[in-house]
């Protein structure tokens, strides 16, 4: 009798094991690739919470796609194109993440586009926009929810440029940077606005001083309408500094994209300045948006930041791949996201057939000051649509 109870005991136990391990191992594991630590990360936790909530929203609540529970792996990989790698490879090898989403730094995200390629795995790129992603650097492997820099360039060439218009530009002397002013120069000629001068600093610079001068040399004997247009992610404050300067005495104005909410603390003192923005939580009117806006405020009395909605798009795009593919084989999700729709706070994006760059709307802002928030409101001047930016291909596929 009692060798009965201990062979049901085992048994019992055992089929708990198993059970246990194979819903484990049914768990639908999405890995997170992001600066969590380093000068990205005010950018990388929005990504998290915007995720976390974007899985909620597509998911009505329960987490789970087709009986499967999703799983999010963090992992921090500092902004280091080396770490990344190795973060990478972790999830998907010794993690078994189905799909990873990241990373912060274009220049980690470069460095992980191999990793997916070579383990035959979907990366979704979130937020990093350095247009090599989707461009020579791109693999089959990889999408992007997040603006690419030519979509940044072009909405704000969309938003300033016009004949007789003179614009100089002051970026950050690396890939982001680069590749920004780059789509930038190609659309803002589109515009039949000039160029004017270029100039090119350290990720870390703080003193403006001479760089100002030099983009005020530039531009301030130039006929017409002038303005410096500037392209920069983390800490720095180019705008404050070169405001500073006074480039009002030349007839020179400012102008850049948008920013999160601390950035655009530094835009209240430029009332009046227009630029392009990739979100900003007042602007889109639709449910998806209506839902996070919310949310966001019941649960951390804020809105919802730049890239809490990027977050937020990237898991729309996982629930809506794996929903329509009914599988996370590499090969049934390239299928199933070639030339998908599907919602986000901004609402439709679409993934790109040719290059899988998310097609998206960016809106034309015109700064305005309220004296009970502590940023700037970017108040909308109007949508800049899908098919108004002529995205360049630029991955030779």
């Amino acid at each position: 009798m009692r060798t009965s109870h201990i062979c049901k005991a085992i048994v019992s136990s055992l089929t708990a094991t198993l059970l246990a391990t194979a819903a484990q191992a049914d768990d639908l594991k999405i890995a997170l690739i992001y600066g969590k630590t380093g000068p990205l990360e005010a950018y990388a936790k929005q990504t998290e919470a915007g995720l976390r909530l974007g899985f909620e929203y597509a998911t009505k609540g329960t987490n789970m796609i087709d009986g499967r529970k999703i799983v999010i792996i963090t992992k921090d990989d500092q902004g280091k194109p080396d770490l990344s790698k190795a973060a990478l490879s972790e999830a998907y090898q010794d993690d078994g993440a189905d799909i990873a989403i990241g990373t912060t730094s274009s220049a980690a995200a470069l460095a992980d586009l191999p990793v997916a390629e070579e383990n035959k795995k979907i990366l979704i790129v979130e937020p990093a926009v350095a247009d090599q992603i989707t461009g020579e650097k791109w693999n089959r492997y990889i999408f992007r929810t997040g603006r690419n820099s030519s979509q940044d360039a072009i909405s704000n060439a969309v938003a300033i440029g016009k004949p007789g218009v003179t614009v100089a530009t002051l970026a950050q002397d690396y890939a982001f940077g680069r590749d920004g002013v780059a789509a930038f120069k190609e659309a803002l000629a589109k515009t039949g606005a000039t160029l004017g001068a270029e100039e090119y600093v350290p990720t870390n610079t703080t003193d403006f001083t001479a760089v100002g001068q030099r983009l005020f040399d530039a531009l301030k004997d130039k006929p017409g309408k002038k303005i410096i247009w500037v392209i920069w992610a983390g800490a720095g404050d180019p705008l404050t500094k070169l405001q500073d300067m006074d480039p009002k005495r030349y007839g020179i104005e400012l102008s850049t994209g948008g920013n999160i909410l601390p950035a655009l603390a530094a835009y209240k003192r430029l009332p009046g300045m227009e630029g392009a923005t990739y979100y900003y939580y007042d602007i889109p009117k639709n449910p998806v948006n209506d839902w996070l806006v919310a949310e966001h405020q019941k649960r951390f009395n804020a809105p919802p930041d730049f890239f809490t909605a990027g977050g937020f798009s990237a898991a729309m795009a996982v629930v809506t791949a794996v929903t329509k593919a009914k599988s996370t084989d590499s090969e049934k999700l390239i299928t199933a996201m070639e030339g998908m729709e599907f919602d986000t706070p901004k609402g439709k994006m679409i993934f790109r057939k040719e290059d899988h760059q998310a097609l998206q709307s960016m809106y034309h802002f015109r700064v305005k000051v309220d004296p009970n928030l502590a940023w700037a409101v970017n108040e909308p001047v109007r949508e800049i649509k899908i098919d108004e930016m002529s995205v360049p291909i630029r991955n030779k596929r």
